[in-house]
């Protein structure tokens, strides 16, 4: 009997001995981000969603962080994401919406299996075969099928002026828009690239006039967005833009009467309210970072609340961790999430349109996945 009490009480004390880092007490979820660069105003966004859902983690889950800016080099996010993995305990990464640092780190990702918790539009990180990457932003092949239907469908516009971005994100987007306004039988009847350093959009503007298209449909960052949407007011044509224009700092460089006529894709819309639990959500955001959220906020919150979701549930390490992801199903603010094998897990869009007096947008489709 002595020795069944001396062994029970060594393996007690075993087990109180196991360090906590197997435990969901002490991991680590770094946010590695663009928050300077082209696109700032999206990744503090990105940001914000992810540090909300960090700070608001369930009783019991202690899930360090720290935000490093990526800016806009794929160099800097490799270096960046090389450092947050030096550090023990790391379970999951909140990684860069800009596509071509996501790109370059996903290797390093694969080497390491730790999953990537993104929100970048760029169709191809999800199309390479990478097992530790998860976008919880609709992917091109959802929202630009979106954006193309209710061009044809709702707007019955035939004739499109087609302006991209040179970017990863924007090439993605126009070569997706290009298919499917090709399957439902509209022509492309004027198309450009532009980097996201161009200012003055009047050469654009004057080539895409002379050839008279119906309808103006954008694939541009939310700089650039703004001001082609602000030059392009004289045109009187109705313009169908990317996700960017959803956001309310992107809407915040334009005035009200320069939105009428305007419409974007997007995942979601919070500050376009719609149920209880957005709208809580978007005033404790308002509250916390004085500004407006955003559907890649809302994204990146769900899709890290996902994660914490899975710590709280047993996952307590970054394989486990992949394991939920890569398997189960959340219901986040704006839609059910669920990998459809090769980690898009968001396959809902919406699309939103300003009427001139008001720079919040209504809500006007929704196109549910089927």
């Amino acid at each position: 009997m002595n020795r069944v009490l001396r062994a029970a009480a060594v393996a007690t004390t075993l087990l109180s001995s196991i360090p906590l880092a197997a435990s969901a007490e002490n991991v680590r979820i770094p946010v590695l981000v663009p928050i300077t660069g082209i696109l700032a105003l999206e990744g503090t966004s990105q940001r914000n969603g992810a540090v909300m859902a960090l700070d608001e983690k369930p009783s019991g889950i202690e899930a360090g962080y720290d935000v490093t800016d990526t800016a806009a080099s794929p160099e800097t996010a490799v270096n960046a994401l090389e450092r947050a993995l030096s550090q023990p305990n790391v379970v999951a990464v909140a990684a860069s919406i800009f596509g071509p640092q996501m790109l370059a780190m996903m290797p390093i990702a694969a080497e390491r299996k730790v999953p990537l918790i993104t929100i970048s539009g760029t169709a191809k990180i999800t199309e390479m075969g990478n097992a530790y990457v998860f976008r919880f932003f609709p992917t091109d092949a959802v929202v630009k099928v979106a954006q193309a239907r209710y061009v044809v469908e709702e707007l019955k516009k035939t004739r499109v002026a087609l302006v991209y971005q040179t970017t990863a994100y924007g090439q993605s987007g126009q070569a997706h828009l290009t298919d499917n306004f090709k399957r439902l039988g509209a022509q492309i009847v004027f198309e450009e690239g532009l980097a996201p350093t161009v200012k003055d959009m009047a050469p654009v503007l004057a080539k895409l006039k002379a050839a008279n298209p119906d309808v103006i449909v954008l694939q541009l960052h939310s700089g650039p967005t703004a001001l082609f949407v602000k030059q392009a007011a004289g045109l009187n044509l109705p313009i169908v833009a990317g996700s960017a224009m959803h956001q309310p700092s992107t809407a915040a460089l334009l005035e009200p009467a320069e939105l009428k006529g305007v419409c974007a894709e997007s995942g979601s819309s919070p500050i376009s309210g719609g149920s209880p639990t957005m709208e809580k959500f978007t005033a404790a955001y308002r509250a916390k970072f004085n500004a407006e959220p955003d559907a890649f906020a809302v994204a990146q919150y769900d899709g890290t609340r996902m994660v914490l979701d899975a710590i709280g549930k047993g996952a307590r390490n970054a394989a486990q961790v992949r394991d939920v992801l890569a398997t189960g199903s959340y219901e986040g603010l704006a839609m059910t999430y669920k990998s459809d094998g090769t980690g898009n897990m968001a396959h809902d869009a919406v699309i939103v349109c300003y009427d001139g007096s008001s720079r919040v947008p209504k809500i006007v489709k929704r196109y549910a996945a089927r």
